[in-house]
């Protein structure tokens, strides 16, 4: 596997992986959406949220959009979408845009440096390290929700099927849903 090829399997793992999630959220009765939980931020809502505006911010700086932070100053704390169904659809549309991203870039692209506007200074950081954080970033966070998930009466679904070639039956049907390369 080549540089580029890892880039587009973590973007595309990304995209399956939060269909997976949304899906297994949106079997939640609204009470256990909403809960409180222990986690790092109190429940599940504001969880996905914050790593859909996050996504929004990182993806704005790859693709120099000069929005920055106001993508998600009206956002805050984590609430901008209450519904799972318009959350999970917003997702998708974002996580399809890091595919089209992803699939766009050559060699050269990773090491380009772009501009992450911070509150109080700009950041530079290449386009490769700023996408392995936004990998590590979405895994993160959504262990958070797939553990908070385990309190609730829906079963937390495997998010660990996507590389290998043998659990490819496990996910087959969910690549053709997104479009995405049945690999």
């Amino acid at each position: 596997m080549n540089t580029l090829a890892l880039y587009r399997g973590l973007a595309a793992n990304n995209a399956w992986s939060n269909l997976r999630l949304h899906r297994a959220c949106a079997q939640l009765s609204r009470a256990e959406y909403e809960a409180a939980r222990t986690s790092f931020f109190p429940s599940i809502p504001e969880t996905l949220n914050h790593i859909l505006t996050v996504d929004w911010f990182y993806l704005d700086a790859l693709e120099r959009g000069g929005k920055g932070r106001s993508l998600f100053a009206d956002r805050m704390p984590f609430r901008g979408f209450p519904e799972v169904e318009a959350l999970a659809a917003a997702q998708r549309a974002s996580d399809m845009k890091l595919v089209a991203f992803a699939d766009r870039l050559t060699e050269a692209d990773l090491a380009t440096k772009i501009d992450i506007a911070r509150a109080d200074h700009t950041q530079r950081e290449t386009v490769a390290d700023t996408l392995l954080h936004l990998s590590t970033h979405q895994i993160h966070h959504r262990g958070q929700v797939h553990a908070m998930l385990a309190g609730t009466s829906v079963k937390p679904p495997p998010l660990d099927e996507y590389f290998m070639s043998e659990e490819l039956p496990l996910r087959e049907a969910e690549l053709r849903e997104l479009g995405l390369p049945i690999r």
